[in-house]
């Protein structure tokens, strides 16, 4: 089965990407800003999540908070991890609410969130809370240190020699086997990249700029009909290794979040930014970005091609269609 036929059966499968109602994007309250000024500095604000308007005399409004080095590959946040949430005591000043102090705490559960979804919510949140748990339950069969992923990408290295893939997280390590530069031959189909097709595989965890990764299959032998497909096409290899992130590429998909930018930490909560594709139309799932840097669960780390950093839940390694 080609991926296009696998694609259309997942949708048949699981009904229609629009099968939860779309909310737009949440307004920036009017005690924002003054809240904002709470958040320590080794912290970023996020977006403001919820009030408590049960005592009109003393509202409450909850800010979601998160390491100030989220975004940076080096430092970067993780999924995982809840966070954590600023809890700001408000008052009313000249008709407007403003914050009289706030304080720090470990982020509620329970608050829930109000990340917006525009596109698509084929998932809930609780869903991929439940993902989310089963993933992470995947960090026992890693190495020491690897943050578990859930990504989809392909080999961007055109070194005819292939990019290596190595036993650790580092150059000086084994080399295990290789993944071949694009591949280009005689094909029938229509959707046949210009630059041949690229070696695709999963990423399941990612450790100090390098993608732990497994199931590398041969260029474009999915996309092609078996008695087109050469016999004598290049072999990646297969098994579990480790590969440069700046060697990483891949296509945005449908992460039942909100498109056209990418936010400052992996969470539907977090500051989000709008950012541009290749193209300079906004980023969707139809394109890629310029860099893969990093990745935790279903969310990757990427920059975009208008130079604007940050986390995007869900990439693919479609060649021949986007990924809704």
């Amino acid at each position: 089965m080609t991926r296009i036929a696998i694609l259309i059966a997942g949708l048949i499968t699981t009904g229609t990407v629009f099968a939860q109602s779309l909310t737009p994007p949440p307004e920036t309250p009017e005690w924002f800003a003054s809240a904002r000024g709470f958040v320590p500095p080794d912290r970023m604000a996020g977006q403001a999540f919820h009030v408590d308007m049960s005592d009109p005399q003393a509202p409450v409004g909850y800010i979601a908070v998160y390491p100030a080095g989220a975004n940076d590959p080096k430092t970067a946040a993780s999924a995982f991890d809840a966070g954590e949430m600023l809890v700001a005591k408000l008052a009313r000043s000249d008709g407007k609410l403003t914050t009289l102090s706030a304080e720090l705490r470990p982020r509620d559960p329970a608050l829930g969130s109000t990340g917006p979804r525009v596109l698509s919510a084929a998932r809930s949140d609780a869903e991929y809370a439940a993902l989310d748990t089963e993933l992470l339950a995947t960090r026992a069969r890693l190495p020491d240190g690897t943050m578990p992923c859930d990504v989809r990408a392909w080999s961007n290295d055109r070194d005819p020699n292939g990019l290596n893939v190595r036993a650790g997280p580092s150059a000086t390590t084994k080399v295990l086997g290789t993944l071949p530069p694009p591949y280009k031959f005689r094909s029938k189909s229509e959707n046949a990249p210009d630059g041949g097709w690229l070696t695709e595989f999963s990423i399941i965890g990612f450790k100090d700029g390098w993608f732990l990764i497994e199931g590398a299959t041969p260029p474009g032998k999915e996309y092609e009909e078996a008695s087109v497909y050469p016999r004598n096409h290049p072999k990646p290899y297969g098994g579990r290794g480790w590969v440069s992130a700046s060697k990483v590429g891949a296509q945005y998909a449908n992460g039942d979040t909100r498109m056209g930018g990418l936010f400052q930490a992996p969470h539907v909560d977090a500051q989000w930014t709008p950012a541009k594709g290749e193209g300079g139309s906004e980023i969707s799932a139809d394109g890629g970005p310029k860099r893969v840097l990093a990745c935790s669960g279903f969310w990757a780390l990427v920059d975009s091609h208008d130079g604007v950093r940050g986390w995007w839940r869900r990439l693919c390694s479609s060649q021949v269609t986007n990924c809704s």
